[in-house]
Order: C-alpha cells, then structure tokens, then sequence
C-alpha cells in the first residue's frame, strides 16, 4: 500500500498550458508550501497516526498565546511546574505561529517536528486528491441549488417559473419526507475533488499544477493529498519538474494567474 503524501497550499487561479505534443491542458495553479511540521501524532499517545502541518505565517501580534505556544516553548507557571516535576515535554516546532493548520494520515515514519515540507513531496504522484471550502452562493433556489427544470415558461403557469413545486404527498404519509429537495444555504462547504492529474511541479515557486477545477475562490485554502482511487495514475506528473536551475521553464501564464485571470 502507498503511503498517503500530502501538503497545504493556497489556490492561485486558473490558466492553462501546453504539453510536449501541442495540446492544451487547463490546470490550477496551487501555491503548496513550504509547510512546517507542528506535530507529530503516533498510535501510543493519540490512537492514531498523523503529521500536523502549518502554511503562512501569521502575525504575532494577530496570534494568540495559545497558538504561540502551539510552535515555540513559552515562559509559564505550568510548564516550570512540569519541568520540576521531572515530565518531558513535547517538541516544537520553533516558527512564526501559522494561518492555516491541518492533519495529514500517513505513516509518521521519517517525520520530524519543526522539518520543513516542500511541493517535491508530489514528484512521484501523478494524482492527487483537492480538498478546500467552495464558493458560498447564499440562499439559492432549487432551479441554482439542485438544477431542477422550473415550470413551464407559458399556458397557466403564472408568477410560478422557478417555484419548485408541489413538495407534499396524500393523506399517507401525511408529511414531507426527510431529505426533500428544496431552496436552501448552497456552497460554503467542505468539499473534495478526487484524482486530479498532477501536470507539473516548480519547486522553485512552490507551485502546483493540477488538471481541472478545485473548490473554493482564489485565495483559499486548499488541503492536497496523493488520491487512493484506482485504477491507480502514472507515477509521475504529465510535465517535467521545475528546479531551481533549470530556470523558468512555466508557462508565463502561469504568472498572470496570480492576478485573477
């Protein structure tokens, strides 16, 4: 079994690139990385194992003590006691406190805390699994919310196009069945998209290129996964890696996805 690799990252937008036969391929641009390992969970202690990661620095004025001391050892009255008291403590992973922080299942084999992890985890994965918050479209209608036909634009039908329509049943069973489809909050929620094919990775930029779409705006969060789905994809990504000597070698659409476009 593969081991599960994983990352957090932020969507850039979308552009799209060329690959070695002159075929488009429209791709995401994800910036993943670098990630500090917060972290480390193991079966004796948590029950179960998983590396905590952290993307972005945040501000330390906007953190709280908590959090500062979530990554760095802090001066306090209880961590004295424990010290006295003869008890280990855990690690930290000794950086600036973190914007967006997840947990990864994987084998912790290899992990250390405080190690910094980088988009050339994904150099043999040719699919990945996206995960992030899509888009929040407020209250919507059944015809926007559950892509229902509407009634008809004419002959009788009056003020009533986009209604959904009779919700109810008979006198059995006398009441409207759990799960019904109606007008309601759409978006806003957590979402996956499952074996993206990994394009093209820049470790230079900490980029990522995925085909296809991705949930949520640019700018958000994304958490991304090697996918378990099969059949299994090829081992490595459509397009050669970018390394910092090989020089600028993506597209310079790329760039321009960074704007909004």
């Amino acid at each position: 079994m593969m081991t599960t690799v994983g990352i957090l990252g932020r969507k850039v937008g979308m552009t799209q690139v060329y690959d070695h036969s002159g075929k488009v391929i429209p791709v995401t641009v994800i910036q993943a990385g670098p990630c500090h390992v917060l972290q480390i969970k193991t079966l004796e202690r948590d029950g179960y194992e998983a590396i905590q990661l952290g993307f972005l620095d945040k501000p330390r004025r906007l953190a709280t003590r908590a959090e500062r001391g979530h990554v760095a050892h802090l001066d306090s009255k209880r961590q004295k006691a424990l010290i006295a008291a003869g008890v280990t403590l855990p690690p930290k992973a000794n950086c600036e406190p973190k914007r967006f922080i997840r947990e990864i299942r994987t084998s912790t084999v290899g992990y250390q805390v405080g190690e910094v992890i980088d988009v050339s985890v994904f150099e043999n994965v040719g699919a990945v699994d996206v995960t992030g918050i899509s888009k929040g479209r407020g209250f919507a209608g059944v015809m926007k919310r559950h892509n229902f036909r509407g009634q008809r634009a004419s002959h009788g039908v009056k003020k009533v196009h986009r209604h959904p329509g009779s919700i109810g049943m008979n006198s059995d069973p006398h009441h409207v069945f759990k799960g019904k489809r109606m007008a309601g909050h759409y978006g806003a929620a957590r979402s996956t998209i499952r074996n993206l094919r990994v394009v093209q990775i820049d470790v230079e930029n900490n980029l990522l290129l995925v085909k296809g779409a991705v949930p949520g705006p640019n700018g958000g969060f994304l958490v991304i996964r090697s996918t378990n789905k099969l059949p299994a994809k090829a081992l490595k990504p459509l397009l050669p890696t970018v390394r910092p000597e090989d020089g600028k070698e993506v597209d310079a659409a790329v760039g321009t996805a960074a704007s909004g476009s």
